[in-house]
């Protein structure tokens, strides 16, 4: 069983807004650091924004810092990614992805993860 299961991706025009979730099952986001990554075709795959349940730390590229926010629900055990202002520029699968422990630089910049989902596919197109 994945233990990261993605939703909401889908077709929007520039300048619009997606909510991507990210269903955790099989444990709790106590203690994990969980974080959204994102691969177009022919790139590697980016670590965009992670946070750490551990104090709430955030981490955002540059490439979505202002644009997107990372949140979570821990009555659902998901973890959310809004994302307002899309450009043509943040078509990719995007990918949650998570690991037992508390540095979102490790998640998101060393992509050290332990766990993956299979990748929502969002496109941004007139």
């Amino acid at each position: 069983q994945v233990p990261f299961v993605e939703s909401g991706g889908g077709l929007v025009q520039p300048g619009g807004s997606l909510r991507l979730s990210c269903a955790v099952s099989g444990f709790t986001l106590d203690y994990y650091t969980i974080g959204w990554f994102r691969q177009a075709p022919g790139a590697e795959r980016e670590g965009i924004s992670c946070l750490s349940t551990y104090d709430d730390s955030t981490y955002y590229s540059d490439s979505v810092k202002g644009r997107f926010t990372i949140s979570r629900d821990n009555a659902k055990n998901t973890v959310y990614l809004q994302m307002n202002s899309l450009k043509p520029e943040d078509t990719a699968v995007y990918y949650c992805a998570g690991y037992a422990g508390p540095s979102v630089w490790r998640l998101c910049v060393s992509r050290k993860w332990e766990y993956s989902g299979r990748g929502t596919q969002v496109t941004v197109s007139s």
